[in-house]
């Protein structure tokens, strides 16, 4: 099959239209209104890491001469680039005028966010002492000269691009970098029941005269710009280096990498504007946008609360799981049957107390677990690390390069590693994306296998707004291959077979192929067939034309896809059997799932991997079966209610249009409706 237009949908142009869909999340008036901001903050924090990974790796294939169309779905890189440039202008400025409405409605909640012109004399006397106590202290300030080579402007960092003007002299031009480690919204003395808060950024446009009272000037007026660097690590051939110490400086590059987008406030003057392009060396192969006053966007996610719990989500209270005490040994109660945890339904310190017990019990001898992402205070490395100190022989396999958190990962593994735990860094030419555990315990003389799979990282801060399984089981079958996959990790040329689990990237691809191809014999035999899917993404077009074929055979598929599609559905000839929704709600669908009819005896697996060549051939990836009857059941049920959601479920089409999944039958909201699943099932 030709890979065109028609064939496919470009998988950067379909993560755009994802990030449209979090920001219809900003727009919709029923979601509550400090959490819309919030939203906001998504979508811009999504589009900042868009460029400096995926825009920056479609103009690597145009630096390169390449035209990239086998790559990129029937489209050349070039234009590409134009497409996504168009595209983000057009969602940035919609994202200000969401920006603006919501604006309006926190004053109808006496909330302000005031500028620089909106001061009072209240205010005045406070803003002026932040600044002196707090801000102006840690003040990094830039003066631009002709002679004077700028310096490498901060991947992602907003900057006050400030001009001072003089009726005989010339013009000096000054940058103010807007710290991260500074709260971007400054909450200022309430008046009555009125909230006031303003922007770091306007609390420094009112003090440009106390940071440039040294120069002479008769106007002076600042605006935001802001640079998105290449993301992507490039690693030196220094063999007398650690990779640790390769990856480290390969960190520190990043932050001064090629520029790919340049966002600047489209009120700027515009001598100012060509003097920074024209030193920052800005070019047309660059995505450069014209924007408004504000840029980093992404900081709207920390957007203060006040204290207005009715224009926030209700937290919901992570439920137990019906028959795991915190009282009781976990080893002794998983040893009777598995058990499912559904974050953030579930409490993920069921995954904590594992290791706590592992980490305490005389018995266990060995724990071997690998890590891609941590959380910045971690329960799990604490607990992993008190196991080393109590004689534990404890393995684990850190992910270095998980992208953006290599810097995090870099730390906790030489505290791990100081405190005796066996560190195993990836395996060469591939990520290890696998979740997943496994200790070791003596019972009788006799070593005995405990051990939990998810499809989420070990991370309690994600945990409570990630959706991921984790499984806790004890069957023996599935930890036996669970630990082959660890003596891959020690022995790299040592190619296992795996009897239960299915892995990449030796097999993941063949195996998901026997059991499709298992759905579409049964189809040309007039028995039950259908393939029901759950992910993240979809990008790999082996598997996309796969899925055609079933189609083609009569396989019913039905697909829920958080994020970016490649496959095209709905197409008379092709994919008229193939439906897929998207949901984008109050937490962030991460959970893998796959359900295949098997002639009404389903097979069905959680995973780590989504279905990108990425994940089936260049990482280390786990889809565990699922054995335990009331956990097929459950999962059956939990995939129905997500596949029933008609409040935030889009429809993905060929148009896509982000179009909502309306329908005349009773509201089902996925995430709502999961909770109370459970919370029936607790008091049933």
């Amino acid at each position: 099959m030709t890979k065109d237009k028609n064939t496919y949908i470009n998988r950067e142009l379909s993560w755009l239209q994802f990030n449209a869909r979090v920001l219809q999340e900003a727009a919709d008036e029923n979601v509550p209104l400090i959490e819309r901001l919030r939203f906001l903050g998504i979508f811009s924090n999504n589009l900042d890491e868009f460029f400096k990974v995926r825009y920056a790796t479609v103009k690597r294939i145009d630096q390169a001469g390449k035209g990239g169309k086998s790559e990129l779905g029937g489209i050349k890189a070039g234009e590409l680039l134009e497409d996504i440039t168009k595209i983000v202008i057009e969602q940035q400025s919609e994202s200000l005028k969401i920006l603006k409405s919501i604006n309006r409605e926190l004053e109808n909640e006496k909330i302000h966010v005031i500028d620089e012109t909106e001061i009072d004399e209240q205010h005045h006397d406070f803003i002026k002492n932040y600044f002196y106590q707090e801000v102006s202290p840690a003040l990094v300030v830039i003066v631009l000269s002709e002679d004077v080579e700028i310096p490498s402007l901060k991947d992602s960092a907003a900057y006050l691009a400030v001009k001072m003007s003089h009726a005989t002299n010339q013009d000096q031009f000054a940058l103010i970098e807007i710290s991260r480690a500074m709260d971007r919204f400054v909450v200022l003395p309430s008046k009555g029941d009125s909230n006031y808060i303003i922007m770091l950024d306007d609390l420094l446009r009112y003090c440009l005269n106390d940071i440039f009272n040294i120069f002479n000037y008769d106007s002076i007026s600042a605006h935001m710009i802001k640079i998105t660097r290449d993301g992507e690590l490039d690693f030196d051939s220094d063999f007398s280096k650690s990779f640790i110490d390769k990856l480290s400086d390969s960190v520190k590059d990043r932050q001064v990498g090629e520029p790919v987008r340049f966002v600047y406030d489209k009120s700027i003057n515009e001598d100012t504007l060509t003097f920074l392009m024209a030193r920052m060396e800005i070019d047309s192969k660059d995505s450069i946008i014209p924007g408004g006053r504000y840029h980093n966007r992404r900081d709207y996610m920390d957007f203060p609360s006040l204290g207005r719990n009715d224009l926030l989500y209700n937290k919901i209270k992570p439920l137990p799981v019906k028959g795991l005490s915190f009282e009781q040994s976990i080893f002794k109660t998983i040893a009777k049957k598995d058990y499912l945890v559904y974050t953030p339904y579930h409490t993920f310190s069921y995954i904590v107390k594992f290791l706590r017990e592992a980490a305490l019990d005389p018995k266990v001898k060995t724990i071997k677990i690998t890590i891609y992402r941590l959380a910045q205070i971690s329960h799990v490395a604490s607990s992993l690390i008190n196991a080393a100190k109590n004689g534990k022989k404890v393995t684990v396999s850190i992910e270095l390069r998980a992208r953006f958190d290599e810097e995090a990962n870099i730390n906790y593994a030489e505290q791990m590693q100081d405190a005796g735990v066996n560190m195993l860094f990836g395996v060469t030419g591939l990520k290890v994306h696998c979740k997943m555990c496994v200790i070791e315990r003596d019972e009788d003389n006799k070593l005995v296998r405990y051990g939990f799979i998810s499809t989420g990282n070990f991370n309690e801060s994600t945990a409570k707004v990630y959706t991921d399984f984790t499984l806790l089981t004890a069957n023996s079958k599935i930890l036996k291959d669970v630990n082959k996959v660890f003596g891959f990790f020690e022995v790299n040329y040592k190619i296992y077979r795996y009897k239960h689990i299915i892995t990449s990237p030796h097999y993941t691809k063949s195996k998901l192929f026997a059991l499709i191809d298992d759905e579409i014999n049964n189809a040309k035999q007039g028995k039950p067939a259908y393939i029901k899917l759950k992910m993240n993404s979809i990008s790999s077009y082996k598997m996309v034309d796969k899925l055609y074929e079933a189609s083609r055979a009569g396989v019913k598929i039905q697909m829920i896809v958080r994020g970016l599609c490649c496959l095209v559905p709905g197409v008379e000839g092709m994919s008229e059997n193939i439906e897929i929704i998207s949901i984008i709600d109050k937490f962030l669908e991460h959970t893998r799932l796959f359900i295949f009819c098997n002639n009404d005896d389903s097979k069905i697996y959680i995973s780590s991997a989504d279905w990108m060549t990425r994940n089936i051939d260049n990482r280390v990836e786990v889809s565990c079966p699922i054995y335990d009857k009331d956990i097929k059941r459950e999962l059956q049920h939990l995939y129905d209610i997500c596949w029933n959601d008609n409040v935030k479920a889009r429809w993905i089409n060929e148009t896509q249009d982000n179009r909502y999944r309306r329908n005349d039958l009773p509201k089902v909201r996925a995430q709502f409706d999961t909770y109370n699943y459970y919370l029936n099932n607790l008091e049933g």
